[in-house]
């Protein structure tokens, strides 16, 4: 090991914590007056990323009207003489005279003159004449019917899905001006981790260092695996050598462990030499306390920022979802995440005059939350049977029946919650 002490002076008393609701505000207003460029993509490459304008229509929905049945457009009163056909794709002839009809496909151009579409099934054919009762309810689409010429469909912000993508096709855009996917890194600090194998002799699996990438990307990072790093020797130099190399290709740079004072902490000391300022330095919230946000300029002049999350397991994953979460919305130009609530079918302790993140699963028929089991700091069993965590404001506990928020894990990008 490579285990070097703190100065004494560098272990400085923790200032008050930030209020958890307090916290996440503050991450989201610096994350979003950082939002990161707009620039146009071709749709094929704009998965995952956000909108930076409004997605409008370039003509009306449809543009032009077109058959929702396969059948007969006819003009006048029954029975009709066939003059033509029109497939979709093509511009039919007007029809001009009563008592004639077309035969259409489906998403085909009606003619101009047309008054009705015939269902094929419910017409007849005999001797070049087609027979039958158009329905009441027009058999096509109309112009605009789905949406009018420069209509806004999607404000900016709306992350981009397969069905954003789809609809931007069909309103005629071959490109989009989105903000991209954050970069973001992981160091894994302390000398006391093994990674592989099972923990012995005193040191212990880091669990953190595989799992913490999943969840960024499931937030809309882009996280290669050259940008997972650690153990980083528990030295000051070692400290800022990886954060200053992490920073150089990162938008956000996420670290493990070292959150506190402690006499082989060196992320407080390591940031103070990098000259970054603190958005958040420990957050009133349990599990999690010791977590904290900070940001510094890069050579471009574009704000970086540090996560320092809490190097138990449980704790790292509160940080992730209080600090992370809401500066990732702001840094896509989102809106701040909106916490659903659900109600609480067990009892929920308090933590006093912190902010509680219980564990729960939740029953989304009955729209309830139930607390997990093993669900310490150190613990990550309780969490890969949960869905989120239920917040239990300071001063409270959670009573069965009480309507509390959630604060959900994150889903992969563009995945829908039931």
């Amino acid at each position: 090991m490579s285990t070097e002490t703190a100065p004494t002076a560098d272990r400085i008393a923790a200032p008050p914590p930030a209020g958890w609701e307090e916290a996440r505000s503050r991450v989201y207003a610096v994350g979003l007056a950082a939002a990161l460029p707009a620039l146009a993509r071709p749709l094929a490459d704009i998965d995952g990323s956000t909108l930076a304008e409004p997605l409008t229509t370039r003509t009306d929905l449809p543009a032009f009207p077109t058959s929702s049945v396969d059948g007969w457009a006819v003009r006048g009163g029954s029975p009709w003489r066939i003059v033509g056909r029109v497939l979709a794709g093509s511009t039919p002839a007007p029809l001009t005279e009563d008592h004639t009809t077309v035969e259409i496909a489906t998403g085909a151009m009606v003619p101009e003159g047309a008054t009705a579409v015939l269902r094929v099934e419910e017409s007849t054919t005999v001797d070049g004449l087609v027979s039958g009762v158009p329905r009441e309810t027009p058999e096509w689409r109309k112009p605009g019917e789905e949406a009018y010429a420069d209509e806004e469909l999607l404000p900016v912000g709306t992350p981009v899905d397969p069905a954003v993508i789809g609809l931007a096709a069909s309103c005629g855009h071959d490109t989009l001006r989105v903000r991209r996917a954050p970069r973001a890194a992981l160091l894994v600090f302390g000398d006391e981790l093994l990674t592989a194998g099972p923990p012995a002799a005193g040191r212990v699996r880091d669990a953190l260092g595989p799992a913490v990438p999943a969840w960024l990307r499931r937030y809309g990072c882009q996280v290669r695996p050259s940008d997972v790093v650690g153990p980083v020797a528990d030295t000051l130099s070692a400290h800022v050598a990886a954060l200053r190399s992490a920073l150089a290709g990162a938008d956000l740079v996420c670290t493990t462990g070292g959150t506190m004072n402690g006499p082989v902490d060196h992320l407080h000391p390591a940031l103070e030499a990098l000259g970054a300022d603190y958005v958040v330095n420990t957050v009133a919230v349990r599990p999690g306390f010791p977590m904290l946000l900070a940001r510094l300029a890069g050579p471009d002049g574009r704000v970086r920022f540090v996560a320092g999350l809490p190097g138990n397991p449980q704790s790292a994953i509160v940080a992730l979802v209080s600090l992370v979460a809401p500066l990732l919305a702001g840094l896509q130009g989102r809106s701040m995440p909106v916490l659903p609530h659900a109600t609480l079918a067990e009892a929920v302790p308090g933590r006093g005059d912190h902010t509680h993140l219980a564990l729960v699963r939740l029953d989304r028929a009955a729209g309830t939350a139930s607390p997990v089991r093993h669900v310490g700091s150190a613990m990550l069993r309780g969490l890969a049977g949960a869905d989120g965590f239920a917040v239990i404001r300071p001063g409270t506990t959670g009573e069965p029946g009480d309507r509390v928020p959630i604060v959900p894990l994150p889903l992969l990008p563009g995945e829908r919650s039931s």
